[in-house]
């Protein structure tokens, strides 16, 4: 049972699930956490996320998207199976330190389909106890066909269906790991690669994701190449659907917004990630009224620094005030609801994860706020205060941090060894002098 908290009060969790929220008596046998002064919420969850960008972080900070991917692609290129689960145990201690309980992570980039990274990543999500949404990328256009890979990360359509099918049948669980298709977008894949991922999802019972709409230019080139929208095009491949949540859709039109919303489609909200690129500010409000699922993401350390979920809260609310240029459109709940249950409603999960109510799963995060009991809303001081990692983090009730630190991570050693490893793809990578 977690007791005395300022907000909501106390939870008590039987057999994984909430049971009580408010005020309850402890019985005999309870093991309760002491959570005064402290902030409980449903734990977040991470809608968009690149985990293996961990090794590349802080790299070509002036550049936008295409210029940005052009340096880094022989980085990420270049990662073997070990630097990737180095990038992914970092990754997700520290997204769960900071109070993220369920993490997509998109891994677009494999080689020859190796797929042995993505038991690598799930690797780390089980180590560090953190659930794990693992979206299984693909890319099949390269410089040669207009794309923007090296023709050397190019795979073989066939080969790397195959080896999302194989992903799909070894690392789906539907408990602690699921596995979605996500080739990386409609100008990345081919379009026989997106439709075969979509018969092969539904064949599988499985989600999909792809990046969509995230520049002005990709927006227009899908008009000029393909003669659709974004979404329109979604709709000719077999994506337009309640099971498929798209990653930015910053340019998506007036009519695109009302037919993502009757179709159920979710978008991943990554406003830290698409200021740094300068792409623009996605249409979240606009999304909400029309009834899409929306929810936030990191969108990969090589974009958004911080490589934790819990600062994008308050720049949601920001984005969406500065976009309407109006304060009152956007408030603290509403930036908490996309950081928990829109993700859920995202990944269609929202009947078991991302509220505080009794018969959900106890994804719990306690918020140290001792220093926020000046604020007359607790909601309000944890999204508007400062910055904070989490007190304690559980995962359908079982504690993946205590008192701030994992019991099943070292830390400090986890990032030596990754800086360790991304010294030496830098290297590796260097370009040649002319």
């Amino acid at each position: 049972m977690l007791r005395g908290a300022w907000y909501p009060g106390d939870v008590a969790v039987t057999d994984g699930y909430i049971e009580r929220v408010g005020t309850v008596e402890a019985e005999p046998g309870d093991r309760t956490i002491d959570c005064r002064d402290g902030i409980i919420t449903a734990g977040l969850i991470n809608a968009h996320h690149h985990v293996g960008q961990w090794m590349t972080r802080g790299e070509d900070t002036a550049s936008g998207l295409s210029a940005w991917l052009r340096h880094l692609y022989p980085r990420w290129g270049a990662m073997d199976v070990d630097d990737v689960r180095s990038a992914a145990l970092v990754g997700f201690v520290e997204l769960a330190r900071s109070g993220c309980t369920t993490s997509v992570d998109h891994h677009y980039v494999v080689p020859g389909s190796n797929d042995q990274c993505f038991d690598a990543i799930a690797d780390a999500a089980r180590t560090v106890g953190i659930r794990l949404f693992l979206a299984r990328g693909a890319i099949d256009i390269g410089i040669r066909e207009g794309g923007l890979a090296p023709d050397d990360l190019v795979e073989d359509r066939d080969a790397a269906l195959a080896s999302m099918e194989s992903v799909a049948t070894r690392l789906h669980d539907d408990e602690t790991v699921w596995v979605a298709l996500a080739p990386n977008s409609p100008h990345s894949a081919s379009l026989g690669l997106m439709r075969d991922a979509a018969e092969l999802a539904d064949r599988l019972g499985l989600r999909l994701h792809t990046h969509l709409a995230e520049t002005a230019t990709v927006a227009a080139m899908y008009r000029e190449r393909f003669g659709r929208t974004p979404i329109a095009l979604l709709d000719d491949l077999g994506w337009l659907s309640p099971r498929s949540w798209v990653a930015h859709g910053t340019h998506l039109d007036e009519d695109e917004i009302r037919q993502a919303g009757r179709a159920g489609l979710g978008v991943a909200h990554c406003p830290s990630g698409n200021a740094r690129l300068g792409t623009g500010i996605c249409p979240v409000v606009d999304l909400l009224n029309a009834g899409a699922p929306v929810g936030l993401g990191v969108d990969g350390g090589a974009v958004n620094e911080t490589g934790v979920l819990f600062p994008e809260l308050r720049q949601a609310l920001y984005f969406a005030r500065l976009r309407a240029r109006d304060p009152a459109i956007f408030g603290p709940q509403a930036a908490l609801d996309l950081g928990t249950v829109g993700g859920a409603r995202c990944l269609g999960l929202d009947d078991r994860l991302g509220r505080l109510d009794v018969g959900m799963e106890a994804d719990l995060v306690v918020w140290p706020a001792h220093d926020l009991h000046d604020f007359a809303d607790p909601i309000a001081a944890l999204v508007l205060g400062a910055n904070r990692r989490a007190l304690h983090v559980l995962v359908r009730g079982r504690l993946i941090i205590v008192d701030g630190e994992s019991p099943t991570v070292d830390v400090g050693s986890a990032h030596r060894d990754l800086a360790r490893r991304a010294s030496r793809l830098r290297e590796q990578t260097r370009p040649s002098p002319l």
